[in-house]
């Protein structure tokens, strides 16, 4: 994917263009999260779209943003709360997590990056769920070498711990769930 996506006035309009089925790919991500997930952590939180919806689904969720770009952290802080500047290969800030997600931020990692990137997620999160650009027979969104490192959704799916939830075209979504959260009596999750 071509590096405009770094302006946030006109994300939604290029990542439309870009990746036509860019809301469906959102859409699917949001279904894979495996529980209500109270404390998240968003991997390349962008304008906060993935945010959006997720909050949308979950009103209780409590969500960090990172995102390298200070353009888009500075837009997503006029809607949220807790927004940093941060590169997703660093440290990730302190959990445990709920729930990590990242939708179009995985594929910017090399392949050793995203393996590490997992180990650490696995180590302070319940679940993980990835919407990105795989490596796929069909190739819609166009790739800058050097810049996007596209994997196959079975590696990004064996590398995580988790299982490959949804396709379309160079699209996927992958869930892993590492440790489900303690239901009460009441049915409430802790």
């Amino acid at each position: 994917m071509a590096q405009f996506h770094w302006k946030p006035d006109n994300y939604l309009k290029l990542i439309h263009e870009e990746i036509p089925r860019y809301d469906e790919l959102q859409e699917e991500a949001i279904k894979a999260i495996p529980f209500a997930p109270e404390r998240v952590l968003e991997l390349g939180m962008g304008t906060g779209e993935t945010t959006r919806r997720l909050i949308d689904a979950y009103p209780d969720s409590w969500v960090i943003g990172l995102d390298s770009s200070p353009d888009m952290v500075f837009r997503a802080r006029e809607a949220y709360d807790d927004v940093q500047l941060a590169r997703i290969e660093d440290p990730l800030p302190d959990g445990p997590w709920d729930l990590v997600i990242g939708v179009l931020s995985i594929h910017h990692l090399t392949t050793e990056r995203k393996q590490n990137l997992f180990r650490r997620v696995r180590e302070h999160s319940k679940a993980l769920v990835i919407g990105d650009v795989v490596q796929a027979d069909v190739q819609v969104a166009p790739l800058d070498p050097g810049y996007d490192f596209p994997e196959t959704a079975a590696n990004l799916a064996e590398w995580s711990g988790g299982k490959v939830v949804w396709e379309g075209d160079d699209l996927a979504v992958v869930s892993a769930v590492y440790e489900r959260p303690e239901i009460t009596s009441s049915g409430a999750a802790e």
